[in-house]
């Protein structure tokens, strides 16, 4: 277990506190106003770990279950969580096995994955949407995990998680907004202006209300076109992404547009594009892409706030109403996320 990890247990004081999966078929998209909001976790309740998308090893699962131990929680893993097939977490249908049945267990109370990767994409066919309704809990993760969140969010109607996986930094900052959402069922603001190390720019000043949907950019334009993601119109979309060069982020944001989605929004976040350069060929700045791309759409917007590949994330709830505050890098959750 890392420093980082131990210090952050002390500091909180609570240390001591398949078979062959068909392709299942789905219809239209379940209706934004027939969500449903899983029940909130208590302490002594069950996680259970998965390994949906990239490869972890022994040591990753043994420091996550030390964490969720530490923070009240019991632990149980996914029975493919160490598969390995080359860069995936196991075959296909086992990984979706880990995630169905993560679903149908009446011991779990919550879903985190492991970490993202690629993968996620590739068994979104093989989830069984009609019992993940029937049976809703807690599922979160990031990165490549949007895949699975949106698709459950749109298929399932049940609200899902942008947040820390399981090999995430859990720190103070991370584990607040774990606590009060996941946990304490509160709607929280989401407000990073005291965080001096990060840039926030306006693109568009104002307020806007919303259903909040959104990940990792690269992985939601892998989705467009399918039967996977959710209804865009009046939502307030949130994006990040790591390690594209900026024209790369203008290609997505045209495919974005060209689609229709874009046009559709009532307000913007673009959380963090970590390590994302302008490359050694001439290039357009991240803020000249974002500028030409949301500004005609005339709807709040701005760069910067704790979302993405970073240490310090907010937990972001998918599918409930928020209100975002341009001027200020504030998105305030209207409603509880969590039953």
């Amino acid at each position: 277990m890392n420093i980082n990890r131990r210090k952050f247990l002390t500091t909180l004081g609570i240390a001591a506190i398949s078979t062959q999966i068909p392709s299942f078929a789905v219809k239209a998209n379940i209706s934004p106003n027939t969500m449903i909001k899983p029940p909130r976790l208590k302490l002594g309740d069950t996680v259970g770990l998965i390994s949906p998308a990239g490869i972890v090893d022994s040591e990753d699962v043994e420091q996550a279950q030390q964490i969720f131990t530490g923070l009240g929680l019991k632990v149980k893993l996914g029975r493919h969580i160490l598969d390995r097939y080359g860069y995936l977490a196991g075959k296909d249908k086992n990984r979706a096995g880990d995630v169905n049945a993560m679903f149908a267990d009446k011991s779990v109370n919550g879903i985190i994955a492991m970490r993202g990767g690629w993968g996620g994409n590739r068994i979104l066919p093989l989830l069984n949407y009609k019992s993940i309704r029937a049976n809703p809990k807690i599922i979160m993760g990031y990165s490549d995990i949007t895949s699975l969140l949106l698709a459950i969010t749109a298929r399932s109607g049940i609200v899902t998680f942008h947040g820390a996986v399981a090999t995430s930094t859990w720190n103070n900052f991370t584990w607040k907004y774990v606590k009060s959402i996941l946990f304490d069922a509160q709607a929280v603001m989401m407000n990073n202006t005291f965080i001096t190390q990060l840039t926030r720019e306006i693109i568009t000043p104002g307020k806007a209300k919303g259903k909040l949907i959104g990940g990792n950019l690269s992985v939601i334009n892998s989705m467009l076109g399918s039967s996977y993601v959710p209804q865009w119109k009046g939502s307030i979309l949130f994006i990040e992404d790591i390690g594209e060069d900026v024209y790369r982020v203008d290609r997505m944001l045209t495919q974005l547009k060209n689609a229709g989605i874009l046009n559709q929004l009532s307000g913007f976040v673009f959380g963090q594009c970590t390590r994302c350069s302008t490359g050694d060929e001439p290039s357009l700045t991240l803020m000249q892409v974002l500028q030409e791309h949301i500004r005609p759409l005339n709807i709040p917007a701005w760069y910067g706030s704790m979302i993405g590949h970073i240490r310090d994330k907010f937990t972001l709830p998918i599918g409930i109403e928020v209100e975002i505050d341009a001027n200020a890098g504030i998105i305030k959750m209207l409603e509880a996320a969590v039953s």
